[in-house]
């Protein structure tokens, strides 16, 4: 291995460990407790080197988020792909879109509700951004009949997002989430 190599391994190394102190300190205390001086305590490296790798907060949570665009995409897909049929796989889409914003809160903050640089809705969207969206619209399509499904992925994404927010933050009971999330995958079924 060259030291050009080992170099680059070493940076990529320690930019995964930044984002991963990242992580784990939103989920733990929230996105307000994620400074570069406690991330640069957390990792032992100087801010300047956090500086070195990323220009400012806003990069380290686009790095974050990216993550979890990735993470996200990956688990609607496994729900679609484990189900049978196309109104079954909307619903264990919409399922697990979800499960994942209740079990990793910070990190869909960071992907949803928390100001980043990252470009939506563009032709430059990074892939990982547009996977989770390209899920969403796999289960719309075989029952958007002839209304433009893309628009329609764009319903279902916005009423998952609103049911997730209204009751994350109380707005909405959660013991009513399953019937709630039961009556939209219906509306798009029926």
């Amino acid at each position: 291995m060259s030291v050009h190599e080992r170099r680059q391994r070493e940076r990529a190394e320690r930019e995964r460990l930044i984002v991963t102190a990242a992580r784990e300190l939103a989920e733990a205390e929230g996105w307000d407790a994620v400074t570069t001086r406690r991330l640069a305590e957390r990792v032992e490296y100087s801010q300047p080197v956090l500086y070195g790798h990323f220009a400012n907060m806003d990069a380290i949570r686009a790095a974050v988020a990216m993550e979890g665009f990735a993470e996200l995409a990956d688990r609607l897909r496994a729900a679609r792909a484990g189900a049978d049929g196309p109104g079954r796989a909307l619903a264990a889409v919409a399922q697990a879109y979800c499960a994942f914003a209740e079990q990793r809160p910070a990190l869909y903050d960071v992907m949803f509700s928390q100001s980043v640089s990252l470009a939506f809705a563009v032709p430059q969207t990074p892939a990982p951004m547009r996977a989770g969206f390209d899920e969403l619209r796999h289960v719309v399509q075989p029952v958007a009949g002839t209304q433009d499904a893309g628009l329609l992925t764009e319903v279902l994404w916005s009423a998952l997002h609103g049911l997730v927010t209204l009751t994350r933050s109380g707005r909405l009971p959660p013991a009513a989430h399953a019937q709630r999330l039961s009556l939209l995958v219906g509306r798009f079924t029926g």
